[in-house]
């Protein structure tokens, strides 16, 4: 199991940019695909981006296509969120999370498909 620690979050204005970074410790890190997921209150927890275990593919969605890139280290075991051009609507609390199939040629956009999950960085976007 691969116990994975969020941190980068916080306050920001619109148009600005942070960068989320998720440190893994425990087996499994560099074998699994890897995703950052946010929930905003009152919403359920929405896919944000994954990349495979290689890093060779990556998956957005929509919302953040074109200004968001998770890219990862294998050697630092650190998967990263760089977020730019960010909205107030980006405001949630933002998730790492590894998926549950080793060397999967997959990547996945449902959380189901992932079994380990950190505890959350606040990312707030101010207009």
């Amino acid at each position: 199991q691969v116990q994975l620690a969020e941190s980068g979050g916080g306050l920001v204005q619109a148009g600005g940019s942070l960068r989320l970074s998720c440190a893994a410790s425990g087996r499994g890190f560099s074998s699994n695909g890897m995703a950052w997921f946010r929930q905003a209150p009152g919403t359920e927890r929405e896919f944000v981006a994954a990349i495979s275990w290689r890093g060779d593919s990556t998956y957005y969605a929509d919302s953040v296509k074109g200004r968001f890139t998770i890219s990862r280290d294998n050697a630092r075991n650190t998967v990263y969120l760089q977020m730019t051009s960010l909205k107030p609507e980006d405001t949630a609390v933002y998730y790492c999370a590894g998926d549950r199939t080793f060397y999967s040629r997959s990547i996945y956009k449902n959380p189901n498909e992932y079994e380990d999950w950190g505890q959350g960085t606040q990312v707030t976007v101010s207009s």
